[in-house]
């Protein structure tokens, strides 16, 4: 199954009408996709007042939310390939499970793109503070293929 079938079988719709933005939320450049960070709707501080099952579930919001951007600068998912994610995790100074957030993102790229295309680098960091004070933010790289 493509990229995109799985994605819309998962229930991800990508609208045609995004209105732009201040920034380019993807950049396209050579057969490199690369986005802005995105961040989740989910306030607050993983170890603090957002558990990780919170997170994961941030961290999964965030990563359709950049699927969206993606298709919306390459009119497909299909022929893409995941190479790296940055994943950003307000936390507290003793949390230690940020790649357990980030793992909501990863898990659904996995699902979508398949080992071949959705297995990609990636880092987990946590931070003293987001932008808003949300609780998750993501950035991405994918390749065009072919």
């Amino acid at each position: 199954m493509s990229a995109e079938s799985k994605a819309r079988e998962l229930g991800l719709e990508f609208p045609d009408n995004a209105e732009k933005a201040y920034l380019n939320m993807a950049a396209r450049t050579g057969n490199l996709v690369i986005t802005s960070g995105h961040t989740s709707t989910q306030k607050g501080k993983l170890g603090q007042d957002v558990t990780v099952e919170q997170g994961y579930a941030a961290a999964r919001e965030v990563i359709v939310n950049i699927l969206q951007s993606v298709h919306q600068e390459v009119g497909t998912l299909d022929g893409l390939r995941v190479v790296k994610l940055l994943g950003c995790v307000n936390s507290t100074l003793d949390f230690i499970e940020q790649h357990l957030v980030i793992n909501g993102a990863s898990d659904l790229l996995h699902e979508i793109f398949g080992e071949d295309n959705g297995f990609h680098a990636r880092s987990a960091i946590g931070f003293a503070q987001l932008p808003t004070g949300v609780a998750v933010e993501i950035e991405a790289i994918f390749e065009i293929k072919g």
